[in-house]
């Protein structure tokens, strides 16, 4: 069994400088975002994710808007499951702000290929 087969990848905009608290926060809205979307479009991945990978996740940063939409685009168009968190505004952020995406869950080796180079948040 290999238990890292499948991941999701959460990926935070550095450039706004979030609190920690909220960083958490859209962290968060990512994985389970992205997670519904997944699960609706692969239930078997989803569910491979989930009971035999450990709903393993790993947490990055991208310096900007621009970047983490280039990014959103090219992982939907290569068919993963995704979803770009926009702020409330009921905080520290104006409402519709680009905060975060969440990537999959799926096979680490597709989700590799488009967040190799960032960093670990």
């Amino acid at each position: 069994m290999d238990l890292g087969k499948y991941k999701q990848a959460i990926v935070i905009r550095t450039d706004l400088k979030m609190e920690v608290g909220k960083k958490c926060a859209q962290a968060c809205h990512a994985s389970l975002s992205a997670a519904e979307v997944s699960r609706s479009k692969n239930i078997n991945i989803y569910r491979e994710w989930k009971r035999v990978s450990g709903q393993r996740k790993i947490v990055l940063k991208i310096g900007s808007e621009e970047e983490i939409r280039k990014l959103y685009y090219d992982i939907v168009n290569a068919g993963i499951a995704a979803y770009l968190v926009q702020d409330a505004g009921l905080t520290q952020l104006e409402p519709g702000t680009i905060t975060a995406l969440g990537i999959g869950p799926d096979t680490s080796e597709k989700i590799d290929k488009f967040c190799a180079d960032l960093k670990l948040l």
